[in-house]
């Protein structure tokens, strides 16, 4: 039989899937990729077994996506559409590795997902296998004619599941999707598709309402090497974390309890359907808001400007799936250069629902601050601003006096008009 590594969540579609690549003929070797999803592992490796599975990997990523994923991204400021972190998208590259890495040690020559056709996870997935082995083949049933015919929607799934004895839990108490793992929550579809629809207390799981967050502030002292954070200190308790993975889950607990992190957004998928999703993001939100800040005191004035320009493209590449590619990893390289000198500390105060940084030091840092005293002339000529807003003034004089040649009455009635 031929081997097929399945991406394996337990849930409905992909235990059907399952069973139905068993059906077809093939050994499927099921895979669950541990991110940070709030899953009962045991229960869902029992479950691949009895559908069919010959063999489950539970493979736990969740430091490997702190340190080689989300902390890269928030290093480079990584925020698709202004205002989305990315916490779907950049699990993806790490669950297609790992599931490539298996396929490759079972001699697989399938590895398969179950993502729609209509979504981006299927371009993620798909782009980076062929990115990593580009001779395994895929099988994506939501594009197969056959697995589309024989399913038409939800109700033939659970058909099909209770007749091969797959044990079901299909019920209307969240009617929407959710994907889970350690750097957020999402939730899209069902009522949510709905734009006008407000989400009220019961889609949120991860972090509680701003309202209802604590009526006093917690100060946090988050430092960084490098771009990236290396402690946290709570200086009310005193409360230290230095290890990466238990760094980023104390920040997702302070943000939870505070309700940081909570995003409503349409945005434009990579095939071009809008989309809404609504987002819970607690830990990374804090990370992203110390990180910019502390760029504020220790990098250059031109390297952030440069940087702040290639971000949406970042940002797009990582949403796009294009995660191992070479554009990704010139922009990486950039980045990483960028933050040589991104040292130091920043104090943050978070208060329901906000992250306002209040205070910062860097040893790299760029500011004097006798130089930009309003008090002290710190070494700074004055005078000299006379000459450099007069070689500034040049062309705006020269432009001036074009527009005057062109049309002598009314010439700045008419740009207005424009």
């Amino acid at each position: 039989m031929e081997k097929v590594v399945l991406a394996y969540s337990g849930g409905l579609d992909t235990s059907v899937i399952l069973r139905w690549l068993v059906d077809k003929g093939f050994e499927v070797i099921a895979y669950v990729a541990d991110v940070g999803q709030r899953d009962d592992f045991d229960a869902v490796r029992e479950k691949a077994i009895k559908t069919g599975a010959s063999k489950v990997y539970v493979e736990d990523l969740k430091r490997e996506f702190v340190k080689d994923f989300i902390f890269i991204a928030l290093m480079g400021n990584a925020l698709y559409e202004g205002r989305y972190l990315l916490g779907t998208s950049i699990a993806r590259p790490l669950i297609a590795k790992k599931q490539v890495e298996i396929a490759e040690k079972e001699g697989a020559q399938y590895v398969a997902h179950g993502a729609t056709g209509k979504g981006n996870d299927q371009v993620r997935f798909e782009l980076s296998y062929a990115a990593l082995n580009p001779y395994l083949k895929v099988i994506s049933p939501w594009k197969d004619p056959e697995f589309l015919e024989r399913f038409k929607g939800r109700t033939d799934l659970i058909s099909y599941a209770k007749e091969k004895g797959i044990p079901v839990r299909a019920n209307n108490e969240k009617p929407y999707s959710e994907d889970e793992n350690l750097m957020h929550i999402s939730h899209e579809a069902g009522k949510l598709e709905d734009p006008m629809y407000s989400p009220d207390e019961s889609v949120f799981s991860l972090t509680v309402s701003p309202k209802d967050a604590p009526n006093e502030e917690t100060l946090l002292e988050i430092h960084f090497k490098n771009g990236i954070p290396i402690k946290v200190v709570n200086l009310k308790d005193g409360t230290e974390k230095t290890d990466p993975l238990e760094l980023f889950m104390y920040l997702n607990e302070i943000g939870s309890k505070n309700g940081v992190g909570r995003v409503d957004m349409l945005e434009n998928r990579f095939i071009g359907i809008k989309s809404r999703g609504v987002y819970e993001t607690p830990g990374a939100t804090i990370l992203w808001i110390a990180h910019r800040d502390l760029e504020g005191i220790a990098m250059d004035k031109e390297v952030m400007h440069l940087r702040d320009m290639l971000i949406p493209k970042f940002s797009e590449l990582i949403y796009n799936g294009f995660w191992f590619s070479p554009e990704m990893d010139f922009l990486l390289s950039a980045f990483k250069k960028s933050q040589e000198a991104i040292d130091g500390k920043v104090i943050v105060s978070i208060y329901k629902g906000n992250v306002q940084p209040v205070a910062r030091f860097s040893p790299t840092s760029l500011y004097d601050q006798d130089l930009s005293s309003m008090d002290v002339e710190g070494g700074f000529n004055s005078v000299d601003s006379k000459g450099f807003i007069n070689v500034n003034a040049i062309r705006l004089k020269a432009h001036n006096l074009v527009l005057r040649q062109k049309n002598p009455f009314g010439w700045r009635k008419e740009i207005e008009n424009v």
